[in-house]
C-alpha cells in the first residue's frame, strides 16, 4: 500500500516537473511561426515592392511612339549610340532626320547645339519638311536669318519630361513660346504637330521627333 503512494506520488511530482517544460515548447513554437510568418510576407512585400516601381520608371524612361520602330537598333544611329553624342551630331546619324541636319549645317547652328547644355530639341522628320512646297523651302533654306529664326524655335533651353508635355508652355532659343498638351505616348505641338518618337536621349539633349515643322507665332 504504502510503496503505490509512493509510485503515485512520485508519477505526480515528475509530471508537475515536465510540465513547465512542454507549455514553454509549445509557446516557443507558436512564437517561432508567427514571426515567420509576418517576416516573410514583409520581405515578399519589399521584394514585389521594389520591382513594380523600378519596372514602371524605366519604361517611362523610354525613347515611344510608332516612329521609333525606324530608328537603328545599333551603332551611332541607335537610340544607345544617340545617348552618347550631342545632339547635332546624334542627329546627323539618324537617316529620318537629315533634312533638318541640313538645315542646321546652312544656318551655322552645328556648335550652337553641340555645345548648349540640357536642351530639348523638337526634331521635324524629312517628311515633316516634305509638307512644306519646294518652292517655299528652297527660299527659307536660302534665308539664313529666316532659317535660323525657324530653327531655333524648335529648341527650349531646359530637358523636358514627357510628363511636363502633358499641358505646357515653353519659351524657345528663338524667345516665342511652344505649347504642348497629351499624356502617355500621344503628345501636340502648338496642337498641329504629332510626337512620332518621343523622349529620345543625347548627350545634352531630349529629343522629341515630329510630324510638322513648326513655325514662330
Amino acid at each position: 500500500m504504502n510503496s503505490m503512494k509512493i509510485r503515485r506520488t512520485a508519477i505526480a511530482v515528475a509530471a508537475a516537473a515536465l510540465l513547465p517544460f512542454s507549455l514553454a515548447a509549445c509557446s516557443d513554437s507558436g512564437s517561432d511561426t508567427q514571426a515567420a510568418g509576418p517576416s516573410a510576407a514583409a520581405g515578399d512585400q519589399a521584394r514585389s515592392g521594389e520591382s513594380a516601381p523600378a519596372d514602371t520608371a524605366m519604361t517611362m524612361d523610354q525613347p515611344f511612339g510608332p516612329a521609333c520602330a525606324g530608328v537603328p537598333k545599333e551603332g551611332a544611329g541607335s537610340f544607345d549610340g544617340m545617348a552618347k553624342d550631342p545632339v547635332a551630331t546624334a542627329a546627323s546619324n539618324n537617316p529620318a532626320l537629315s533634312t533638318l541636319v541640313a538645315a542646321v549645317k546652312k544656318a551655322g547652328l552645328v556648335d550652337t547645339l553641340n555645345n548648349a547644355k540640357d536642351i530639348t530639341v523638337f526634331a521635324p522628320t524629312n517628311d515633316a519638311f516634305a509638307k512644306i512646297p519646294k518652292a517655299d523651302l528652297d527660299k527659307v533654306l536660302a534665308d539664313k536669318a529666316t532659317l535660323t529664326k525657324i530653327l531655333t524655335y524648335h529648341v527650349v533651353g531646359q530637358r523636358l519630361t514627357p510628363e511636363q508635355l502633358e499641358n505646357g508652355s515653353f519659351e524657345t532659343l528663338q524667345k516665342g513660346m511652344v505649347t504642348t498638351k497629351g499624356s502617355g505616348e500621344s503628345y501636340k505641338v502648338n496642337a498641329t504637330s504629332n510626337v512620332v518618337c518621343g523622349n529620345v536621349k543625347t548627350a545634352n539633349a531630349n529629343v522629341y521627333i515630329v510630324d510638322t515643322v513648326l513655325m514662330p507665332k
